[in-house]
């Protein structure tokens, strides 16, 4: 019997009363947490040296803060609006970026906000470096006894229906594998995406529930993040390695939105996607890469995306006719899709190339029965009595099927019959902006039951027992992840630095990395810019080596920067090197070849080719407007969550923070505030900074800068 609440600190009594002083919670990352009630929980412990209480858990979500005046004049009203000002931030992050956490609480984090806390002892020592597939095997063995999560809910005709929704990740392994089952609270949320299949529970899978009404707040949405000349084209180039009826995983970033855009490029206007594609001088090398495991034309067939995260991008392709392949939960009928034998409806050949591929287990029991029902290749009427399969005219068959006549009267039953149950789209848990969790609440029916939210241990790995049928459903995968720096020899830099500092986490990218060279056709994609900006100007991104590694270079794969493609898989050192050197930037080509020459990796008369000692940003830029007058890589290609006056703003401030960070960037300003501005542009810059009647001379200097920035732009 399912215990229901209205209040988080009636909720709170209760489970300690059934818990006890000891705690050992789990939440889920991201969009999942409840925290509302986890901060009532940590409040109380927190007050009580009596109370222990030990959560497990990852990337938890918090609003900006800004760090000055100038920011929180630029941010504070973006803030309350996109996030809403009540939204519950967890208690427990600001006192771990304050090192406060008191004894009795310790928290543990596998996946951690992209450089959010760098520099934060408490964060970093509480740190688990940990596969996301093994996340449940860590949480079971610790002892978990609580587990908190926000569901989603909706009426059924036997009562109400409940969902986890954005993460059915962990949770199912978690319970399956802990010795007890811990105590279950889920916290309803009215805005939350139903979605249904694996993610879908009963109300007595939760132990307790709170009320949609004791949490009010707006979902946490991710803002769209602008793409950079560099970016586009690194997404042009890997674009080209997706190959049409194939398998995408992608992560997020202004990255994934420049592959996602040109993967939309690609199918929309194919011509000016060729044309800039060429542009963009793509190695003989890389072309043949293309033609072997990629493409360049339209998606006809279309992929299908099965990624531990589900983002906006995935939307996109969606709306996009991109993403629209489906898979079936059926090893035959996957065989033959993958054959190129059977549609999206089944033909009088159907029933014996199901039998010829071992796609039917004879006698026909119940549970195949099941399984062709589920796949609409039989009538719901149809069943199985004493050894016959009876049909709904009430025609009998032998389920031995020996009979060419008995099979010929089931072929005809099937045939012209539509498949159904296919998925286009499986992930572990979804993340996104405000756009994304609209589309997931308002789609058609029949589209939502395209999406399939499942456990971590069925999307980031081959699941156990369905192995077989993981590898026909993700055929020619693409699995593209992202990295901080690329050493030459091939192992990638993606969650930590050489001093332990961790940025993010290692998440599911080794997973996927090592499934991609577990599919005889599946290919992992590392991208990563060739270059960085920082205080002391542009750093290469391809390094000679680097002290902390999170892909080992015994499975390197494919690496792309905006330079162009490096095939590196099952290459020799030398080789290896060579084909990185070949996307570096330029500026950094020769230096990196010295390094390998001193350790003696590389031919000391090998050269880099002269068509690789081009690669320049001023290249590049050229090289995206190939087709003509058309705007077709805007700064935001998904839209911004800025209006016009915010966006000139946004750009005003980072030209202030460039150039006051060099003297002669600080003399330039020095000419801005001497002659100031105006006009309706700068005039409303100044209004929404709240300083169009500034108080002050401080205040007057800068609203003068602000103005004189705007205005020359």
């Amino acid at each position: 019997m399912t215990t229901h609440f209205t209040d988080f600190e009636a909720c709170v009594d209760w489970i300690l009363q059934h818990v006890g002083s000891h705690i050992v919670a789990a939440t889920p990352l991201g969009l999942g947490k409840p925290n509302g009630l986890l901060n009532a929980l940590y409040r109380r412990v927190k007050a009580d040296s009596r109370l222990h209480l030990k959560v497990y858990t990852a990337l938890s979500l918090v609003r900006p803060k800004p760090s000055s005046d100038l920011e929180k004049r630029f941010l504070q009203p973006f803030i309350d609006r996109h996030f809403g000002s009540d939204y519950p931030d967890l208690d427990w992050v600001a006192d771990l970026q304050a090192d406060t956490v008191p004894d009795n609480v310790k928290i543990h984090e596998f996946y951690v906000q992209s450089g959010a806390w760098m520099r934060k002892p408490a964060m970093q020592r509480g740190y688990t470096s940990i596969n996301y597939t093994h996340v449940s095997q860590v949480i079971a063995e610790a002892g978990v006894n609580l587990l908190l999560q926000m569901v989603a809910e909706r009426p059924g005709e036997n009562g109400r229906r409940f969902s986890l929704s954005c993460n059915p990740d962990v949770t199912f392994d978690g319970i399956e594998l802990s010795k007890k089952r811990p105590l279950v609270v889920g916290v309803s949320h009215a805005d939350l995406p139903f979605m249904p299949h694996d993610a879908e529970v009963g109300e007595g899978f939760f132990d307790g529930m709170v009320e949609a009404s004791a949490s009010p707040h707006q979902l946490f949405a991710l803002a769209h993040e602008p793409v950079t000349p560099a970016e586009f084209a690194l997404g042009m180039h890997a674009s080209s390695l997706i190959r049409d009826g194939g398998t995408l995983q992608i992560g997020i970033g202004a990255l994934s939105d420049a592959l996602v855009h040109a993967c939309l490029i690609r199918h929309r206007d194919n011509d000016a996607y060729q044309q800039i594609l060429s542009a963009l001088d793509p190695s003989p090398s890389q072309t043949k890469v293309v033609d072997r495991w990629g493409g360049k034309g339209r998606f006809e067939t279309g992929l299908y995306g099965a990624s531990e995260m589900v983002m906006d991008g995935f939307m996109h392709l969606v709306r996009g006719d991109v993403l629209r392949r489906q898979v079936f939960p059926h090893l035959g009928v996957e065989r033959l899709r993958a054959a190129g034998e059977l549609g999206d409806q089944a033909d009088h050949q159907t029933l014996e190339r199901l039998l010829a591929v071992g796609g039917l287990e004879l006698p026909l029991h119940v549970a195949e029965l099941s399984r062709l029902k589920k796949l609409g290749l039989v009538s719901d009427e149809c069943r199985l009595d004493h050894g016959y399969l009876v049909l709904d005219d009430d025609v009998r068959v032998d389920a031995e099927l020996n009979s060419p006549a008995e099979r010929r009267v089931l072929a005809a039953h099937m045939a012209g019959r539509s498949l159904r149950g296919g998925l286009y789209l499986q992930g572990a848990f979804f993340l996104g902006t405000k756009a994304l969790y609209e589309w997931l609440r308002e789609l058609p029916e029949d589209e939502r039951l395209g999406i399939g939210m499942t456990r971590v241990t069925h999307i980031n790995d081959l699941p156990i027992g369905s192995t077989a049928l993981a590898v026909e459903q993700r055929r020619h995968a693409r699995f593209f992840n992202t990295c901080m720096m690329q050493t030459l020899l091939g192992a990638a830099v993606s969650d930590a630095l050489e001093n332990g500092q961790v940025v993010s986490g290692v998440g599911g990218q080794y997973n996927f990395v090592a499934m991609a060279h577990r599919l005889a056709d599946g290919r992992s994609v590392i991208m990563l810019r060739a270059v960085r900006e920082t205080a002391k100007g542009a750093q290469s991104n391809i390094v000679w080596n680097y002290g902390h590694t999170t892909i080992p270079r015994h499975l390197r794969d494919l690496v792309v920067t905006e330079y162009g493609i490096a095939d590196i898989r099952g290459r020799s050192d030398e080789e290896c090197i060579q084909a990185l050197l070949e996307i570096s930037d330029s500026r950094f080509q020769q230096g990196l070849l010295d390094q390998a020459r001193k350790a003696g990796k590389i031919d000391p008369r090998w050269e880099i080719p002269d068509r690789a000692r081009n690669n320049t940003p001023q290249r590049l830029a050229a090289a995206l407007q190939a087709h003509g007058e058309r705007d077709l890589f805007p700064r935001f290609p998904f839209g911004s969550d800025l209006d016009a006056t915010e966006l000139r703003l946004a750009a005003a401030l980072r030209r202030l923070k460039a150039k006051s960070a060099t003297l002669g960037g600080k003399l330039s300003l020095l000419g801005s505030l001497l002659q100031g501005g105006s006009g309706p542009e700068a005039d409303a810059a100044l209004k929404r900074m709240g300083l169009d009647q500034p108080e002050g001379l401080k205040q007057k200097l800068i609203a003068r800068l602000i103005a004189g920035v705007v205005a020359a732009a």
